[in-house]
């Protein structure tokens, strides 16, 4: 059997130490799971912002020069001009919709570390009723007069 008062016999300095080793490791792991938690959502993030620079680059560059191409070979299939530019240009206008919902889909799925928010409230809770031990009473110590 152990000495039951082996535990009581632990200096302050002992405990100060045990204490700030816990709270520091605590730490280290809420720190560890928000980072984890936000490493996903920024990858997420950033998938909708490919998706999103993606649509417009299409949208700048290729549409004057496929939309030409398009119209004309609708034109050669004996369609007027300008109703083949229409189709052209919806067609365009369509693919851009289409990559622009894609980006907000990704963007609605980017969420607040809701692990780390309640483990930090939990310890908040747990650092709030842990109440300080009493100190013994000492002696006053004596002034020093110069």
């Amino acid at each position: 059997m152990s000495d039951p008062g082996t535990s009581a016999e632990r200096s302050l300095g002992q405990l100060v130490a045990s204490a700030t080793a816990e709270m520091s490791a605590l730490v280290h792991d809420e720190i560890a799971l928000a980072k984890a938690e936000l490493r996903q959502d920024v990858k997420r993030g950033a998938i909708g912002s490919v998706a999103i620079i993606v649509a417009g680059v299409l949208a700048l560059f290729s549409l004057p020069v496929f939309s030409f191409a398009a119209a004309y070979g609708i034109h050669n299939l004996g369609l007027g001009l300008a109703w083949s530019f229409l189709i052209v240009g919806g067609a365009f206008v369509l693919l851009a919709v289409v990559l622009a919902l894609l980006a907000i889909s990704k963007f609605k799925k980017v969420k607040p570390p809701e692990k780390s928010i309640a483990s930090a409230k939990q310890t908040a809770a747990v650092l709030q009723t842990v109440k300080p031990h009493p100190r013994e009473s000492r002696e006053p110590r004596a002034k020093i007069s110069a």
